[in-house]
């Protein structure tokens, strides 16, 4: 350990990630075991890359759809709908990678769930 905010452990073992939305074989929001990860010695800098892994990915799937009545010649009624993430996929984001923490490889955040929206609109 440096100390100087430069700190990187070793690599011990495999570094191997899950499905943090698979609750085996690691447990709920593990992407990647810490176990592969030991501290490294005083004075010097662990041979982990400064970036060994990649997030979880985002898998995102936003719809729409909308219908146009005209009333009269010269007015029509609009109505839209927009949802976003329909499929309401968890969108893992924040895995710790501070290895002193103690949720060091588990994914803290996810970004918002399903949301959707109508709106009208009339034209004249």
């Amino acid at each position: 350990m440096t100390g100087l905010g430069i700190d990187f452990p070793n690599v011990v073992g495999p570094i191997v990630t899950q499905n943090p939305r698979n609750p085996v074989p690691y447990g709920a929001n593990t992407y990647f075991l810490s176990s592969a990860f030991a501290t490294e010695n005083p004075g010097q800098i662990g041979n982990a890359s400064a970036r060994f892994f990649h997030g979880p990915g985002i898998i995102n799937t936003d719809a729409g759809i909308s219908k146009s009545t005209r009333i009269t010649e010269s007015t029509s009624f609009l109505i839209r709908g927009a949802f976003f993430n329909i499929f309401n996929r968890s969108n893992f984001t924040g895995v710790v990678v501070n290895y002193i923490s103690t949720k060091f490889g588990t994914a803290t955040n996810t970004l918002p769930a399903r949301v959707g929206q109508v709106s009208a609109k009339f034209i004249w």
